[in-house]
């Protein structure tokens, strides 16, 4: 017996919490096709037990849902999953089966949909990229799985300088030495019998640059060095255009637009290679045992691949289209405000149709800051794409707004949303403004930051003009350019710094008391800490 039916279940009083449409917004004309495809052209499923967006397992904990107007962010929970990966996976749980015999059985027939020598279910994209960097170091062999991260025979791999990023984290995790090139004549000098694997990140530049995917493929075919394409986010269009271009491995998120498991993914390869990756993960105790993938999950992404390739993508895209429409018709009549709709481009990395919002906050009343703000606190809660403005010197202002997670009835509540707020905006005031002679702060400071957990020890190295700011951050490993102002006493000073393929951000506000600087700093996703700097 099926868990879901097939009713839909109603947003309607979640609706009318975020507020009504203006009556421009809600009289303006409808094509006939907008009308057809304003829900979704699959039909809709309801949980067989009760879902609110006010009470749920959720709410209870005291955790709030979200209107996801965002994107597939994992930190946002990435995507909802399709009923039919629900499905899946409520009936893998109620058996038993033999992990070394399921993988292989799932993995030929994705393999089969995906246009693929082969493929295995792994935690995700990140740790497909982990298991296929450990299957060029080690293989199949016990000893030298064994002895993972310490010891290794092969242990380099290379990274065009454009495709560094935080995801490549996958690769440094087994301690390889990440080589770094940024030409044809360096990529050739550097690959060696050292060589594990060459790692790409897939996107616009990885087909223009120098080093192309196709570029590199073809040197690495002459090396007989494996190559992985990490294509996380983008659609798994067949024929594969990566292994076509002579890729080793992709490897692709499972919880993004193909809205299987969260925490789920799909790596493509050769056997033996995709064997060697199993291998090294859970259910075997070698170096990816954390890495563990269960049977739900593992049928899951199956029935997420099936759906993939029965999917009416083109009504998809219709669909959001007539939901970017919508709320853009929600606004237009509001002084100062005009929308644009960004079509996708030939990216198969989140392809749906954007909506940005522009308009000045000095008319409207409220900055794009604020209003996303606003829409975070709001009942329902409601994420969207950044917004810009900032009082009272940059009020010229915008939001974007992303449809491809929305579910149905999202866009009428997200609309609702923002009409009010632009509409009311209630009352926001100026940034204080300090009073008081501009206090020096060139020279030299030793910087304590106290984090969550343990304590970092770093220095600013500072030059000042006036109330601006500039110098050097350095940290205990990694150095950046800093730069910031002071207003009477207090100092607001911001850094980014490179570690690896990551940026970390630190925005450092304070109060300066004589020869001690000392405050708060946010570092974005990891998170906020405390510090003290007195000058040397």
């Amino acid at each position: 017996m099926s868990l879901f039916g097939k009713a839909r279940w109603s947003r309607r009083d979640l609706l009318k919490q975020s507020g009504i449409l203006s009556a421009g917004a809600a009289m303006s004309p409808m094509s006939a096709s907008a009308a057809a495809l304003i829900d979704p052209p699959q039909a809709a499923w309801k949980p067989a037990f009760p879902v609110s967006a006010t009470e749920n397992l959720y709410t209870k904990i005291g955790v709030r849902p979200i209107v996801n107007a965002r994107g597939t962010y994992t930190i946002i929970s990435g995507s909802q999953s399709l009923p039919q990966v629900k499905q899946a996976m409520y009936e893998a749980s109620q058996y038993y089966v033999h992990l070394d015999e399921l993988m292989p059985a799932i993995g030929a027939e994705i393999a089969m949909h995906m246009g693929a020598p082969m493929a295995i279910v792994t935690t995700g994209c990140e740790a497909a990229i982990a298991l296929a960097t450990v299957a060029c170091i080690v293989g199949t062999d016990p000893e030298k799985s064994q002895a993972m991260p310490y010891k290794k025979t092969k242990d380099q791999v290379i990274i065009p300088k454009y495709s560094r990023n935080q995801y490549d984290f996958g690769v440094r995790m087994s301690g390889p030495e990440i080589v770094e090139v940024e030409t044809v004549e360096d990529l050739r000098s550097k690959i060696s019998e050292r060589t594990a694997m060459i790692y790409l990140l897939s996107g616009p530049e990885a087909f223009t640059n120098q080093l192309s995917i196709k570029v590199v493929c073809a040197i690495a075919k002459e090396k007989n060095v494996p190559v992985f394409v990490d294509a996380a986010a983008e659609e798994p269009i067949v024929p594969n255009i990566h292994l076509a271009a002579g890729a080793t491995f992709v490897g692709y998120s499972g919880g993004k637009c193909m809205r299987g498991p969260q925490a789920a993914g799909v790596l493509l390869g050769p056997k033996d290679l995709c064997a060697a990756a199993f291998w090294n993960a859970a259910p075997h105790h070698n170096w990816g045992r954390a890495l563990k993938v269960g049977k739900e999950e593992q049928m899951g992404m199956l029935a997420a691949v099936r759906e993939w390739y029965k999917r009416d993508h083109a009504a998809e895209q219709k669909q959001w289209l007539e939901w970017d429409t919508y709320i853009a018709n929600a606004v237009k009549d509001i002084p100062s405000v005009t929308t644009k709709i960004n079509m996708p481009d030939d990216d198969l990395s989140n392809r749906a149709p954007t909506l940005d919002i522009m308009w000045d906050a000095a008319k409207v009343g409220i900055t794009g800051t604020e209003l996303v703000a606003m829409l975070d606190k709001g009942t329902p809660r409601i994420l969207i794409g950044g917004g810009s403005g900032r009082r009272p010197d940059m009020m010229n202002s915008s939001l974007n707004i992303m449809p491809y997670m929305m579910m149905p009835g999202d866009y009428k509540i997200v609309a609702a949303a923002i009409s009010k707020y632009m509409r009311n905006p209630g009352k926001f005031e100026n940034p204080p403004v300090y009073t008081g002679a501009t206090a020096q702060l060139a020279g030299t400071w030793n910087v304590k930051i106290k984090y969550t957990r343990g304590v970092g020890e770093q220095q600013f190295v500072l030059e000042q003009n006036g109330a601006s700011v500039k110098g050097q951050h350095k940290g205990e490993i990694y150095d950046a350019p800093l730069t910031g102002k002071i207003d009477a006493d207090h100092v607001m000073l911001r850094s980014s710094m490179i570690g690896g393929g990551v940026y970390i951000s630190f925005v450092f506000t304070g109060v300066l008391s004589g020869n001690t600087l000392s405050g708060d700093v946010r570092m974005g996703e990891y998170g906020a800490a405390t510090f003290t700097a007195t000058k040397a």
